[in-house]
């Protein structure tokens, strides 16, 4: 019994190892090819400065054409006082300010009261006011009593000589003492320790430098107010020295007020500073223009200048500039149905809607007429 169970057990390993063989015989080898990823397709990515369309004639074509243009050269630059205009008002007393009458900013006219001085110079100039006329009136009538003498010969001449100085400087003295007292701003009938200063010129006060009860010493201290005339006022601008050539004294330049953009006025370029800034590199410029009114002490303009010689540039129609990525471009044509994209530099707006263009295109070349549908195509 043991002897016929061995014998099929080796039969049957015999036989599982030759189904092994033939089922590894029939097996084919593995084809590397067959397995690896189909190849990949490259599609080229669209270059969007040099590229065709399927359609141009849905693209129509403007030709630049020629403008004759001043390069406008625009500085910065602030109001200023002309100092031509500008009258200090003054106190040849000196005292202490006891009533202040206007103010910093305030419009006067030629003769109002701006503020009372009280002054003991008054009080020392009367005094010599009264002792040269009570000497003036002594040496009058000595000049006529020794006229009566000379007259019955009881005088020598030289004696009336004498009186007759003696009056003739009386009479200097007295005039002097007057005029000290009109300087002083003060009536000789009607004295008075308060002394009123009156405004020399109309104007706006620009300067203030008094206050209620604050000293005033004559012409030694600074000046209690400062009155500008500003019917006409100064614009004084940096230029740099790069940009000198465009400015020109006796010409005229365009100014905004930056308060009031929409307005222009024309000032002439009076005075150009020989001295350079050694910080900026620039030059002061004053302009001398008429104020209307709206101009204020300390107001920002802009100064448009136009000294530079006229330049041609193309001009082409507004929708042919293409604005992206904060520049401008245009598409112009290679060949049929290929464009290309350039980029300019545009300027003004002119009439009719059209644009120019400093750089980029020359006056002939041809541009799409409408760039953004061109660009909205590309895209798509």
């Amino acid at each position: 019994m043991k002897h016929i169970c061995f014998k099929f057990l080796a039969g049957a390993a015999v036989c599982l190892a030759l189904a092994s063989f033939l089922t590894g015989c029939n097996e084919a080898k593995p084809d590397p090819k067959a397995e690896a990823p189909p190849a990949a397709t490259v599609v080229p990515d669209l270059d969007a400065n040099n590229f065709k369309v399927d359609h141009p004639d849905q693209f129509p074509l403007v030709t630049a054409t020629e403008h004759k243009a001043a390069p406008a050269l625009n500085v910065t630059g602030v109001v200023q006082p002309d100092i031509n205009r500008a009258v200090p008002v003054i106190s040849l007393a000196a005292g202490r300010v006891v009533e202040i009458k206007a103010r910093l900013g305030d419009t006067v006219t030629k003769g109002q009261l701006l503020l009372r001085v009280r002054s003991n110079d008054v009080s020392g100039a009367y005094q010599t006011y009264l002792k040269a006329e009570n000497d003036e009136r002594l040496a009058r009538v000595q000049l006529q009593r020794a006229q009566i003498l000379y007259d019955k010969g009881a005088v020598a001449k030289s004696a009336l000589e004498q009186a007759e100085s003696a009056a003739q400087d009386a009479e200097v003295d007295l005039e002097h003492a007057t005029e000290q007292l009109r300087t002083l701003g003060v009536d000789k009938d009607h004295p008075s320790g308060i002394v009123d200063i009156l405004a020399p010129i109309s104007g706006v006060i620009t300067d203030q430098q008094v206050t209620n009860s604050s000293g005033i010493q004559g012409l030694g201290s600074p000046n209690p107010f400062t009155i500008s005339d500003l019917s006409y006022v100064w614009i004084v601008c940096d230029v740099y020295e790069n940009d000198l050539d465009a400015v020109h004294v006796g010409e005229f330049a365009d100014i905004h007020l930056n308060a009031y953009p929409n307005q222009t006025f024309r000032g002439r370029v009076d005075n150009i500073l020989s001295v350079l800034d050694p910080t900026l590199h620039t030059a002061k410029v004053r302009l001398e223009v008429a104020n209307p009114g709206l101009m204020r002490v300390g107001m920002f303009v802009t100064a448009t200048f136009y000294g530079k010689q006229p330049e041609t540039r193309a001009v082409v129609p507004a929708a042919a500039i293409l604005h992206l990525h904060d520049r401008e471009w245009v598409y112009s044509p290679i060949s049929a149905g290929h464009f290309k994209r350039l980029e300019v530099k545009t300027g003004n707006m002119l009439p009719d809607n059209m644009q120019e263009v400093v750089s980029g295109i020359k006056p002939g070349d041809q541009v799409v007429s409408n760039a953004l549908a061109l660009q909205n195509t590309v895209e798509q």
